[in-house]
């Protein structure tokens, strides 16, 4: 067993690859009532063209399979589903698709050990018939539409679609109603097969555990013991380097417009240290328009800004962007206000003193993380589908220097890969 230690936040990650391929990832909390366990697979929305393992042909399959499997892997052959038995056992179960995993988990004080039984044995037998398949898509569909509905999701997708034209990410994680109807029990068997297999999965456990017990015990509750017969291979299509368009905009019933200001990086898969160029934009990010910056005192004073802007770097293997987040009487005054600062520092440079309050202030928030469980495994779960030990981020802290952030903001930040999305009121 491979045990990293961060000194910093004063914990141990502890890593078991088992010879079926499967990776265990244990953080023990010592005296925490608190037990959380993820199982993730590197499956997600992006991953509709693949050569499965020993055939030669592209296999396609509809948007939103990976979602409409997560919502079928509950449903049991006797007629129980998992969700309400692990509700019953006491225990917040839970599971969520992204665009590169999918993740089945639960929270629990009591009753762990039973529900770590009734996690192992559904996501390891899946029931598909028919009938129970066909009967999904109505509540998939619904679903679809409801977040059709949602000026948030909108605001953003439509940030997405102006960044990206061939990129999957463009495609709604669920899919459309149009995308999921030719979706049956065949596929679902092929993708469940292809992707659930243990070489492509991680679970991570946090809490008061031992771990060799605890791996012992997660050895115990395995039935899928056959290992990979090679790589899954990923088909996608190359993106251009070019923006979609400038800005887009639609009305929906919000009672003040929303905006998500998108910059699209080209140079991320050039990146050597993507972890370290992830916390000089978050600084940077912050400096521009977070609560502490000149730019928002100004909107906010002047009536144009209500609340702080949600601020996120997002990046996978294949993509990486920037999206601000927010609310404003006049979204294209904040882009040109945002624009403006983003001048200023590239002529006149990053002071040093707000750099230095900023990066204190987010390494105090990366910090905090390891205070939760849930926290903990969905950081590490998603970290390590990016090739990534969440530790890192701690121990790269102290390179980003001002002069490096100077650097990726030229580099980063250019006005001709920057999308404004808004959503206005009827």
């Amino acid at each position: 067993m491979q045990i990293i230690e961060n000194s910093k936040v004063k914990e141990k990650l502890y890593i078991e690859k088992l010879e079926n391929g499967l990776t265990i990832m244990i953080i023990p909390k010592k005296g925490i009532q608190k037990k959380y366990v993820m199982w993730a697979t590197n499956y997600g929305s992006l991953d509709n063209k693949f050569i499965i393992p020993g055939e030669k042909e592209v296999t396609e399959v509809p948007n939103g399979v990976a979602h409409y499997l997560e919502h079928k892997m509950f449903e049991q052959e006797n007629g129980k589903n998992s969700l309400d038995a692990l509700t019953e056992l006491g225990v917040d179960a839970n599971a969520y698709t992204t665009t590169n995993h999918t993740a089945y988990l639960f929270e629990a004080t009591d009753n762990f050990y039973p529900a770590l039984d009734e996690l192992m044995d559904y996501v390891q037998h899946p029931y598909f018939t028919d009938e129970n398949v066909e009967k999904e898509k109505g509540i998939i569909s619904q679903e679809i539409m409801m977040y059709d509905d949602y000026p948030e999701w909108e605001v953003y997708m439509n940030a997405i679609r102006s960044m990206y034209s061939k990129n999957p990410i463009t495609i709604d994680i669920a899919g459309t109603v149009e995308s999921i109807k030719p979706i049956n029990k065949e596929i679902l068997y092929k993708c469940y097969n292809t992707f659930y297999n243990l070489s492509n999965m991680v679970m991570c456990v946090v809490g008061d555990f031992e771990p060799e017990n605890l791996v012992e015990e997660i050895k115990k509750r395995i039935v899928k013991n056959e290992k990979a017969v090679g790589e899954i291979k990923r088909i996608r299509e190359e993106e251009p380097k070019q923006i979609v368009r400038k800005e887009i905009e639609k009305t929906m019933e919000v009672s003040m417009p929303l905006f998500v200001i998108g910059i699209k990086d080209l140079n991320f898969e050039e990146q050597e240290n993507v972890i370290k160029k992830h916390i000089a934009i978050e600084i940077i990010l912050n400096m521009l328009i977070g609560k502490s910056s000149k730019v928002y005192k100004k909107l906010y004073e002047q009536g144009l800004i209500m609340s702080e802007p949600y601020l996120e770097y997002e990046f996978e293997k294949t993509y990486a962007h920037i999206a601000i987040t927010g609310q404003s009487k006049e979204p294209k005054k904040v882009l040109e206000a945002i624009q403006n600062q983003i001048k200023e520092f590239k002529e006149q440079g990053l002071n040093e003193e707000h750099f230095n309050r900023i990066k204190s202030m987010i390494y105090g928030g990366y910090v905090k993380e390891y205070n939760n469980v849930a926290s903990i495994a969905r950081m590490f779960v998603s970290d390590y589908f990016k090739g990534i030990n969440s530790f890192d981020y701690l121990e790269e802290f102290n390179t980003v220097t001002k002069e490096y952030a100077e650097n990726v903001l030229k580099d980063v930040f250019k006005e001709e890969n920057t999308v404004i999305s808004i959503v206005k009121g009827k």
